[in-house]
């Protein structure tokens, strides 16, 4: 995508992110999530204290992915659930949050990928340091990642009300703006776990 068309993106979206954002994601990718009629669904996870309806308050689109998560995905989970309440949003936003990082990087925090890699893109949501993200030591620090994408997040007017893929792809500006709606009941069943644990 090229520096106008981005910036052009990005002031449609009413975002102020110096530079422009990433524009794909670095590692291999899901097959294509076709739009489908928003349906309404029921979060797994069983936990006093969340509001499921903050959760998935308009379903979700498409078919859903699952993957297995490994302690390490978790203490990630747990670092993007951590941010989220110090940025003093809701269950809603890091259930975005976390769908866009099991999208972008399957809630692995990743360095350089040599040949692989989208640019220079890094770290779990796959920023970019030379799209104004931050450092490289910065853009692979959980919590500081999970801050710049909330606060993507918090300029896009209206993101409660979207679809979770529209919110991410808001910020994000992927190059697959439909692959992160896959994610979205995983990513609602691992909030409602680790919300307040």
């Amino acid at each position: 995508m090229n520096t106008i068309m981005r910036k052009s993106v990005l002031g449609i979206a009413g975002l102020a992110v110096a530079g422009g954002v990433f524009a794909g994601p670095a590692t291999a990718h899901a097959a294509p999530v076709e739009a489908a009629p928003v349906t309404a669904v029921a979060v797994q996870a069983d936990k006093p204290g969340v509001d499921k309806g903050k959760l998935v308050p308009h379903g979700v689109q498409g078919a859903q992915s699952r993957i297995d998560v490994s302690d390490e995905q978790v203490g990630n989970v747990k670092a993007i659930v951590a941010a989220t309440k110090k940025a003093g949003m809701d269950e809603r936003a890091a259930v975005v949050a976390i769908a866009t990082a099991l999208q972008e990087s399957k809630l692995e925090n990743l360095g350089h990928l040599g040949e692989r890699n989208d640019h220079d893109s890094q770290g779990l949501f796959q920023q970019r340091p030379s799209s104004g993200w931050g450092t490289v030591e910065q853009i692979t620090d959980p919590e500081y990642s999970t801050m710049a994408f909330l606060k993507g997040l918090k300029q896009v007017d209206g993101w409660q009300d979207m679809p979770l893929t529209k919110a991410a792809q808001t910020v994000q500006v992927s190059a697959y703006p439909d692959h992160y709606a896959q994610w979205e009941q995983q990513a609602a069943d691992l909030v409602a776990e680790h919300w307040n644990s």
